[in-house]
């Protein structure tokens, strides 16, 4: 791994990882840049799960090395992770808590002293558009409020490297476009590297960097003008259908 990789705020060398006899990843290495978002668009099935469980520690593999923010994940666990925030596919927020108990639960978890999470807890919470449901139980705010309140909680202790998992699922088009923009801005505004994980297209924004994850294999990566000329594409859509049915045509 070059010196740039290792200061990535994230970086990942030659990680494979198996179900049994099942490969779901073979070899995949790439980084990220500081305020840049980078779309990890693959099918259902591709791999793009068990990629962030093992970025996130869920799971271990002891083929390939994961580093984020220049920390071993294997040998420097609690720094690595110290500089992540992750919002996953599935709604994880306790429903008979307030959204802002929610908040003040993870701020102690991740070590913010009670000052210091009240002041974030306001700013994100005016930023998301929640701050008059701070005192309502999550169970009574919509699915789309739940996610914005996830998207805050992921940033209270101001992390470097923002990870998605499939977040749009589930959302109204007001909300996806919302979380779409939003993300965009915190990448832009506070120099978040973000990792978003989609099978939609239309998520992926023409600035954006890409990696196409097929098989558990990486198959093209770099800003989207490039996969969409080296697949020899009229846009993304196309590139993304002949990446994937490649993939498929090579075990026919």
């Amino acid at each position: 791994m070059d010196d740039l990789a290792m200061r990535a705020p994230l970086a990942v060398e030659g990680l494979s990882y198996a179900y049994g006899p099942k490969r779901a990843l073979d070899q995949v290495g790439f980084s990220l840049a500081p305020a840049r978002v980078t779309a990890l668009l693959g099918p259902n099935g591709a791999g793009k799960t068990t990629l962030f469980s093992l970025v996130t520690g869920l799971f271990d593999s002891r083929e390939g090395r994961i580093r984020i923010a220049g920390h071993d994940l294997r040998r420097e666990r609690s720094r690595a992770l110290s500089d992540l925030g992750i919002v996953f596919q599935a709604q994880t927020l306790d429903l008979d808590l307030t959204v802002e108990r929610n908040l003040r639960y993870f701020a102690a978890l991740r070590g913010l002293s009670r000052h210091e999470a009240r002041g974030r807890i306001d700013v994100l919470l005016d930023q998301v558009g929640l701050a008059d449901k701070r005192r309502q139980k999550v169970r009574h705010i919509s699915g789309g409020q739940r996610r914005r309140v996830e998207v805050a909680r992921a940033l209270l202790d101001r992390p470097g490297l923002l990870l998605l998992d499939e977040p749009s699922t589930g959302l109204d088009i007001a909300t996806r476009r919302w979380l779409v923009d939003e993300v965009h801005r915190l990448a832009r505004e506070d120099g978040i590297a973000v990792l978003w994980a989609t099978h939609l297209v239309d998520e992926v924004r023409t600035h954006d960097d890409l990696i196409v994850l097929e098989k558990g294999k990486v198959v093209a990566r770099g800003e989207v003008d490039r996969v969409i000329r080296e697949a020899e594409a009229a846009d993304l859509d196309e590139a993304f259908t002949r990446l994937t049915s490649a993939r498929l045509e090579e075990h026919l």
